[in-house]
């Protein structure tokens, strides 16, 4: 099923991209002017067996062949066999290595305004963090700030939200997290250190063993169904939602610019098709599979536990501090977050009315 969807579709696009008085000519002498196959490496920040944050990499090898109908051959590439796992961004701007699957957070260092494509605290949910993207600016504004560095960025995969830690102690207020070392990503560790905690960036697999020997008190790391997996539940009992610094989660395939320029545009659109499906997928599949895993969550005697609105309010006020300071100290952050901003108040006027409030 899924080979026949992406090649029609990728059928179609050839069709769209050369007009309908030139679609039958141009596919009659398709093998004249098909362009020759490339296969390029295609690094990875998450292992190919970890659930969507992986297997979404390993899904896009797959359907980038089909909807270019093997012009075009991405080849996964586990963590670390071809570069450092959070060097890739140089090695793909470099030209070292041809594109890489990651999320944008990762480059924080680098580009402090590509933290916006990951997942914004208090942010929106994945509706209305795609309507931006695509119709309200922010794909500009990603383009623009990788070709400065000599990447084309997509936007090819996304999930659903987050939990917000696991903890070998309970948390009841805002001063429990003083002092408390906590594997935590993106912005949302800044906002933790606002507020006197002392977070870390931990690749996921260093993370366990961080936890098992007190290196750090308490971490977050994906969505239920994911954590599984991870064995935190085997250390910390405490597991705590909503996921308030990652409502939902985008993923990216960065290619390098001078590697992307050489493409035709119906290879180029056919990628874009491909990371399109890559993010449907993530997002009903990754829907499905929650329930199961906090069951099972549950049934290894973890407590689920739900934020107070005290702490809520603490850590969101702490978090729009945060984004004033980020913002004076990076042009690129602010003009991205005042477009984020602007938009969110426009769509609030009509989710307020469009959606059943629960």
């Amino acid at each position: 099923m899924l080979e026949k969807s992406i090649i029609a579709l990728a059928s179609f696009t050839l069709l769209l991209s050369c007009g309908p008085e030139k679609a039958s000519e141009n596919l009659s002498n398709s093998e004249v002017t098909a362009p020759s196959p490339v296969t390029w490496r295609m690094t990875s920040t998450f292992p190919s067996s970890m659930i969507l944050l992986g297997t979404l990499g390993k899904r896009l090898e797959e359907t980038v062949s089909l909807a270019t109908q093997g012009s075009v051959n991405l080849r996964f590439y586990e963590p670390s066999v071809l570069s450092p796992a959070f060097e890739s961004f140089d090695a793909v701007s470099y030209g070292a290595i041809e594109a890489a699957w990651s999320t944008s957070g990762y480059w924080a260092g680098k580009v402090p305004a590509l933290q916006l494509f990951t997942a914004v605290p208090f942010g929106p949910a994945a509706p209305e963090y795609l309507a931006w993207y695509d119709y309200g600016g922010g794909r500009e504004f990603f383009e623009e700030i990788y070709k400065k560095h000599n990447i084309h960025g997509i936007i090819c995969g996304m999930t659903p939200p987050e939990s917000s830690g696991w903890f070998k102690e309970e948390i009841k207020t805002l001063d429990d997290f003083k002092g408390k070392k906590i594997r935590f990503f993106g912005l949302g560790g800044k906002v933790l250190e606002k507020i006197g905690a002392s977070p870390q960036l931990l690749a996921g697999g260093d993370i366990f063993p961080a936890l098992e020997r007190g290196t750090i008190d308490g971490t977050e790391y994906s969505m239920p169904a994911v954590d599984l997996g991870m064995g935190f539940h085997q250390i910390a009992k405490h597991y705590y939602f909503p996921g308030w610094h990652q409502q939902s989660s985008m993923f990216e395939l960065i290619i390098n610019l001078d590697k992307w320029k050489s493409l035709t545009e119906i290879q180029q659109k056919q990628i874009d098709l491909a990371c399109s499906s890559n993010i449907h997928y993530g997002l009903s599949y990754g829907e499905s599979l929650q329930y199961d895993a906090l069951q099972q969550i549950e049934a290894k005697g973890v407590t689920l536990h739900t934020w107070s609105p005290e702490i809520l309010a603490g850590l969101e006020k702490a978090w729009n501090e945060v984004a004033i300071e980020i913002s004076d100290e990076d042009p690129d952050f602010a003009k991205v977050w005042a477009s984020l901003q602007d938009f969110r108040k426009k769509y609030k006027t009509w989710s307020d009315v469009g959606y059943i409030k629960e």
